[in-house]
């Protein structure tokens, strides 16, 4: 008994000092690891600050945004988790971690840059490619109204300079609400924007606005213009290339137009809500041979034509069914003041929806004309005058809100022009309209809101 007694704390010793020997290799490991990672950090500091080296080191915690296409850089974007300061201790990080030495993830994924595009509403995309950050992840909303007009001799640049050029004196609030509210907001800008030029000769009404009127478009939430129309020559070649100047300065995107045939026909790209949406403009006003708003050509600025010949229409609307999930047609067509759809929108309508447009919004005639549902497209025939002159009209905002690549809902949103204002309807006068457009719309529901559903 003695003898074990004797050989039990021999062991525990043994077992001690091995265990303490382990211990303080481990220690020294670990502490050489941590100084000769602190080492590589000071060269790295040095790099990024000018040091000895004179070389740059990127910080891998810093991701760049800026856009290839973009003249200016953006502000990086900085993950806040990987710069912050952490207190030493004897531990040394993990991989990823703060001061490991290894790059840290990003918090959130950062979408892959789209080359081309351009954020809507900050400058203009030589690709036409566009992007929105939608109201509603996974949808958008488009808002289209009819015409409108700035020129200073006409009653509507009057009426604003009247009521003191607030905007709210001459478009309800409500109504400018929605327009400002909409992902994108569209209108057919009947007019051009110049100082220069001469009124067409023959011509019964020539309009054209002061450059700097642009900013009430912007004022109305504007994003993109429609410029193929019966009036955007109406001052010739200079007056036109003038708007297209003026437009593209005040970053607003310029539809149906360009400063030769291959940017007049290239669609309008817009990339929100996990879509891609393809917007096409033309014209088939002013149908004779030789019509004063000229089409564009290979060297000549001018605008998408579809009458007489409607090829190169037909091209644009392939173009972007090819390239995109949805396509949008506006067009300029119809019978002044006529109830009616004419021959020449009766004749043109199918091969446009064969060629792949997805909905159609149509102006010019200056009145309200059907909404219908042909082969499952949407089609407004005419959103009448929007604000353009002193006549007390119906007129209406159109809301496509697109989901999944395809329509989630249609509505028609009753307004009235009069005394050179206009403004969204309500009520009793709001249901007016809205029985008004049913009786003409034979193929479409339309429910106390303004929702327009197929039959």
């Amino acid at each position: 008994m003695k003898k074990n007694k004797k050989r039990f704390p021999k062991q525990l010793k043994i077992f001690l000092i091995t265990l303490a020997v382990v211990l303080g290799m481990g220690m020294m490991l670990l502490l050489a690891r941590r100084a000769a990672k602190m080492q590589e950090a000071g060269q790295q500091g040095e790099g990024r600050t000018g040091g000895m080296t004179g070389e740059s080191v990127p910080d891998p915690t810093i991701t760049p945004t800026a856009d290839p296409e973009a003249d200016t850089p953006t502000e990086p974007i900085v993950d806040q988790a990987a710069v912050e300061l952490v207190p030493a201790t004897d531990v040394t990080p993990a991989e990823g971690e703060p001061g490991s030495g290894e790059t840290a993830g990003p918090t959130e994924a950062i979408p892959e840059a789209i080359p081309g595009a351009v954020a809507l509403g900050s400058g203009i995309s030589a690709e036409h490619i566009y992007t929105v950050d939608t109201a509603e992840e996974g949808k958008i909303t488009f808002a289209f109204a009819g015409d409108i007009l700035f020129d200073p001799g006409y009653a509507i640049y009057s009426k604003y300079r009247q009521n003191g050029y607030v905007l709210e004196n001459c478009i309800s609030s409500d109504l400018l609400g929605r327009m400002r509210d909409a992902d994108v907001c569209i209108v057919n800008n009947e007019f051009p924007y110049s100082k220069g030029g001469s009124p067409c000769e023959g011509k019964t009404y020539t309009f054209r606005a002061d450059p700097s009127s642009v900013e009430i478009l912007k004022n109305m939430g504007v994003d993109i213009a429609g410029v193929a129309n019966n009036h955007a020559f109406d001052y010739g070649l200079q007056a036109f290339e003038d708007t297209l100047t003026t437009l593209a300065d005040a970053n607003i995107p310029y539809a149906g137009g360009g400063w030769n045939l291959e940017e007049a026909k290239k669609p309008i790209y817009i990339v929100a809500g996990g879509m891609k949406i393809g917007i096409v403009c033309a014209t088939q006003i002013e149908r004779y041979n030789s019509p004063h708003s000229k089409a564009a050509t290979d060297t000549q600025a001018g605008l998408l034509r579809s009458f007489p010949d409607i090829n190169m229409t037909l091209d644009a609307i392939r173009t972007a069914e090819a390239n995109s999930d949805f396509v949008i047609l506006l067009i300029h067509w119809g019978t002044e003041l006529e109830a009616e759809p004419d021959w020449a929108q009766n004749e043109q309508l199918p091969k446009f929806l064969e060629a792949g447009a997805d909905a159609i919004i149509g102006a010019h005639p200056h009145i309200l004309q059907q909404v219908a549902y042909k082969n499952g497209v949407p089609i407004v025939y005419s959103m009448g005058n929007f604000w353009f002159n002193s006549k007390t009209l119906d007129t209406c905002l159109i809301e496509l809100t697109l989901a999944g690549g395809g329509v989630e809902s249609l509505r028609f949103v009753p307004c009235l022009q009069t005394n050179s204002t206009v403004k969204m309807l309500h009520d009793g006068e709001a249901n007016r309209v809205l029985d008004y457009m049913r009786s003409i719309s034979s193929s479409v529901k339309i429910d106390g809101d303004g929702y327009i559903t197929a039959r």
